[in-house]
Protein backbone atom coordinates (compact mmCIF):
# COMPACT_ATOMS: atom_id res chain seq x y z
CA UNK A 1 0.00 0.00 0.00
CA UNK A 2 3.20 2.46 -0.35
CA UNK A 3 1.29 4.28 -3.31
CA UNK A 4 -2.08 4.61 -1.02
CA UNK A 5 -1.71 8.50 0.04
CA UNK A 6 -1.76 9.19 3.71
CA UNK A 7 -4.60 9.69 5.16
CA UNK A 8 -5.86 12.93 6.53
CA UNK A 9 -6.64 13.80 10.05
CA UNK A 10 -9.81 15.77 11.08
CA UNK A 11 -10.35 17.00 13.89
CA UNK A 12 -12.98 16.10 16.08
CA UNK A 13 -13.94 15.54 19.70
CA UNK A 14 -12.62 11.89 20.36
CA UNK A 15 -8.76 12.45 20.13
CA UNK A 16 -6.90 15.32 19.74
CA UNK A 17 -4.68 15.91 15.84
CA UNK A 18 -1.54 14.74 18.27
CA UNK A 19 -2.97 12.05 19.81
CA UNK A 20 -4.49 10.34 16.32
CA UNK A 21 -0.95 11.32 14.29
CA UNK A 22 0.95 9.17 17.36
CA UNK A 23 -2.16 6.34 16.88
CA UNK A 24 -1.52 6.37 12.56
CA UNK A 25 2.68 6.23 13.52
CA UNK A 26 2.23 3.47 15.56
CA UNK A 27 -0.20 1.37 13.34
CA UNK A 28 2.10 2.08 10.07
CA UNK A 29 4.87 0.94 11.84
CA UNK A 30 2.87 -2.43 12.70
CA UNK A 31 1.94 -2.27 9.25
CA UNK A 32 5.45 -2.35 8.21
CA UNK A 33 6.18 -5.28 10.58
CA UNK A 34 3.47 -7.19 8.71
CA UNK A 35 4.68 -6.88 5.40
CA UNK A 36 8.43 -7.92 7.25
CA UNK A 37 6.65 -11.06 8.60
CA UNK A 38 4.64 -11.88 5.11
CA UNK A 39 8.34 -11.87 3.38
CA UNK A 40 9.81 -14.07 6.03
CA UNK A 41 7.00 -16.35 5.70
CA UNK A 42 7.51 -16.49 1.85
CA UNK A 43 11.15 -17.38 2.13
CA UNK A 44 11.14 -19.64 5.14
CA UNK A 45 12.93 -22.76 4.66
CA UNK A 46 13.98 -24.39 7.70
CA UNK A 47 12.69 -24.67 11.48
CA UNK A 48 14.43 -22.31 13.16
CA UNK A 49 13.25 -19.83 10.33
CA UNK A 50 9.64 -20.50 12.06
CA UNK A 51 11.21 -19.39 15.33
CA UNK A 52 12.28 -15.90 14.05
CA UNK A 53 8.61 -15.47 12.55
CA UNK A 54 6.94 -16.31 15.18
CA UNK A 55 9.56 -13.76 17.57
CA UNK A 56 8.27 -11.10 14.98
CA UNK A 57 4.46 -12.30 15.00
CA UNK A 58 4.88 -11.35 19.02
CA UNK A 59 5.70 -8.10 18.21
CA UNK A 60 3.48 -6.98 16.17
CA UNK A 61 0.95 -8.57 18.26
CA UNK A 62 2.28 -6.88 21.26
CA UNK A 63 3.19 -3.39 19.37
CA UNK A 64 -0.68 -3.39 18.25
CA UNK A 65 -1.95 -4.18 21.86
CA UNK A 66 -0.02 -1.32 22.96
CA UNK A 67 -1.38 0.87 20.27
CA UNK A 68 -5.02 -0.11 21.75
CA UNK A 69 -4.05 0.75 25.37
CA UNK A 70 -2.78 4.07 23.79
CA UNK A 71 -5.84 4.59 22.39
CA UNK A 72 -7.98 4.36 25.01
CA UNK A 73 -5.95 6.15 27.80
CA UNK A 74 -5.87 9.08 24.88
CA UNK A 75 -9.55 8.44 25.10
CA UNK A 76 -10.28 8.61 28.75
CA UNK A 77 -8.15 11.82 28.82
CA UNK A 78 -9.54 14.05 26.14
CA UNK A 79 -12.81 12.93 26.94
CA UNK A 80 -12.38 14.51 30.30
CA UNK A 81 -10.88 17.67 29.20
CA UNK A 82 -14.01 17.82 27.08
CA UNK A 83 -16.05 17.49 29.53
CA UNK A 84 -18.46 20.41 30.64
CA UNK A 85 -19.88 18.89 33.63
CA UNK A 86 -19.04 15.78 36.42
CA UNK A 87 -22.08 14.17 34.80
CA UNK A 88 -20.61 14.24 31.15
CA UNK A 89 -16.67 12.93 32.74
CA UNK A 90 -18.08 10.02 34.33
CA UNK A 91 -20.51 8.70 31.07
CA UNK A 92 -17.51 8.80 29.20
CA UNK A 93 -15.91 7.01 31.39
CA UNK A 94 -18.41 4.97 31.75
CA UNK A 95 -18.72 4.14 27.92
CA UNK A 96 -14.64 3.49 27.99
CA UNK A 97 -14.80 1.20 30.41
CA UNK A 98 -17.36 -0.62 28.35
CA UNK A 99 -14.98 -0.65 25.89
CA UNK A 100 -12.50 -2.04 27.81
CA UNK A 101 -14.72 -4.65 29.03
CA UNK A 102 -15.65 -5.84 25.67
CA UNK A 103 -12.80 -5.71 24.00
CA UNK A 104 -9.72 -6.27 26.42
Amino acid sequence: MADTPPLKIVPGNALSDAQKKDLMHRLARIEGQLRGVQKLIAKADTAEDCEGIAQQMSAARKALDRSFVTLLTDSVVTQAEKAKTTAEAIEGSKRLAALLEKFA
